[in-house]
């Protein structure tokens, strides 16, 4: 079963933009590309930055404490960090790569609808 929550509406929103919306108790990450919605959780899952406070280009989100890479449209890890070498290695070990959370949007004339399941 599933419910569609009214986040938003969609003259909030250039192309481009981003805003943190409370969906049932979760900070999701809704953007705006291509003209296009896009929801995922807003806490990077390498060390729980605030994707709202990232920079978007296109449809790559990247996180404002370690420069983590996720591409909206289905959550895949572009960049798990900027480090190197060791770090990185270390990085991995203690927490291992792992996709946003990806939501449904539905768009239905000015209102914007994230799909909770």
């Amino acid at each position: 079963m599933s419910n569609l929550i009214e986040v938003a509406r969609a003259k909030e929103f250039m192309d481009g933009s981003t805003k943190k919306v409370k969906v049932q108790g979760t900070d999701i990450l809704l953007a705006k590309v291509e003209g296009k919605y896009y929801a995922v959780d807003n806490r990077c899952p390498h060390f729980g930055g605030d994707l709202s406070k990232g920079k978007l280009d296109g449809y790559i989100i990247t996180c404002p404490k370690h420069q983590s890479e996720f591409d909206l449209k289905d959550g895949h890890v572009i960049r798990w960090t900027d480090w190197s070498g060791i770090k990185l290695n270390l990085a991995k070990v203690f927490r291992s790569p792992k996709a946003l959370k990806t939501y449904s949007v539905k768009e239905d004339g000015d209102k914007i609808f994230v799909e909770i399941k």
